[in-house]
């Protein structure tokens, strides 16, 4: 399998031999842009390539032959024909026998059999993430090993985690805003002899709220804490998570989880020496409200707990830590594999515990389960059932 960073590199490379300036900034551009939009067919991609490696209209006629050639079998010149969506009609591809009248697949990459001399002796395979998430969908977290979490992540990027929107201290201008916007009134009376004919409003500018999440990585949650720490990384396009890990001991790894992709997990492990050992729900939250939460890190922030709730300490200090929590947060969401089974009840000490504190409670135990973990985040009410 090549990796989509040097499937990028060597398009790059392959349009520079043909003239076009395109450096390596470009072509992380344009892998970026892929991580992004998640095309679904080869116009999609020809337009992430078109919006981040073309700087010049007379280089599009290279972009085109060059698309076509490294991504042979995959584009259908018709695709392109009589698209209003298209920059200035393009691109003009000539009808010729390698391309054919082939329809382009479901995917924003295909299975290509043929070597290809643009991007090397290597074939460019790249599973298609509908495939994927059909394969992956219904399987628990806890049954996937090393190779299809890996493929699962590819389907992951196509997820956003977004926090629900507050009030912020800064403003920004809005001709319908209750407040009247004194500085910027004054500056343009300057223009009528110091008499404000127009009045300037103001409204505040909305944010999103902070998310924070407390993954358990002991024995028992050991696969799906993988997973989630996963979702999180891949799903970075939405908010801006402050990651911590807990077992044993408290571990925060929003710094480990910035790194790429391919390190984010080796380094979580590295640096949560706990991971597979016992549980101790309650002494981790102290530590965390005692440290961070009661700094500002949990005010009015979406918290995300990640665990099974088997507390080995004592299960009313969980209780007390979850109270404290609970009058910080804006919503505390309990993510909780064992509550897919509709024989489960939260007899658990732990999780008996810290079930009155929880705004909402969901299993998210596999990948067509993940829906009402992202609306609980995003503050959705779930669907009456």
């Amino acid at each position: 399998m090549t990796d989509l960073a040097a499937v990028a590199a060597r398009f790059g490379a392959a349009l520079r031999s043909e003239g076009v300036a395109v450096g390596a900034d470009r072509s992380a551009r344009f892998a970026q842009a892929i991580t992004v939009v998640a095309p679904s067919s080869a116009s999609e991609l020809y337009r992430c390539a078109l919006a981040t490696l073309i700087s010049d209209p007379a280089e599009i006629p290279l972009l085109d032959r060059v698309f076509a050639a490294v991504f042979e079998g995959l584009v259908d010149p018709a695709e392109f024909r009589g698209d209003p969506g298209n920059f200035g009609d393009t691109p003009s591809h000539a009808p010729n026998a390698a391309l054919g009248t082939l329809n382009v697949p479901n995917a924003a990459f295909g299975y290509s059999s043929a070597p290809n001399a643009a991007l090397g002796e290597h074939d460019v395979e790249v599973p298609t993430v509908g495939s994927a998430a059909e394969s992956l969908g219904s399987r628990d977290f806890g049954a996937l090993d090393a190779e299809e979490l890996a493929l699962l992540a590819e389907v992951m990027r196509r997820f956003t985690i977004a926090t629900p929107l507050r009030r912020s201290r800064r403003f920004r201008a809005a001709p319908g805003g209750r407040e009247v916007d004194l500085r910027q009134t004054l500056r343009r009376a300057r223009r009528s002899g110091a008499e404000p004919v127009l009045l300037s409003r103001r409204t505040p500018r909305r944010k999103p709220r902070k998310l924070v999440v407390l993954c358990d990585i002991s024995g028992s949650m050991q696969a799906h804490a993988r997973a989630m720490l996963q979702l999180l990384y891949c799903a970075s396009g939405g908010a801006r998570a402050e990651v911590f890990t807990f077992a044993t001991r408290l571990t925060r790894l929003t710094r480990v989880l910035a790194t790429r992709p391919a390190d984010a997990l080796r380094l979580a492990g590295e640096f949560a020496p706990d991971w597979s050992g016992g549980t101790r729900i309650g002494a981790a939250l102290r530590e965390f409200l005692d440290v961070h939460g009661t700094r500002g890190m949990a005010r009015g922030a979406v918290v995300v707990i990640i665990s099974d709730g088997w507390e080995t300490g004592d299960p009313a200090g969980l209780g007390e830590q979850m109270a404290r929590l609970a009058r910080l947060a804006h919503r505390v969401i309990w993510v909780n594999p064992r509550t897919a089974s509709a024989r489960y009840q939260p007899l658990v000490g732990g999780m008996a515990a810290a079930l009155p504190y929880c705004d909402q409670v969901v299993s998210a135990h596999r990948l067509d389960a993940l829906g009402p973990l992202l609306d609980a985040v995003a503050g959705r009410k779930p669907p009456r059932t």
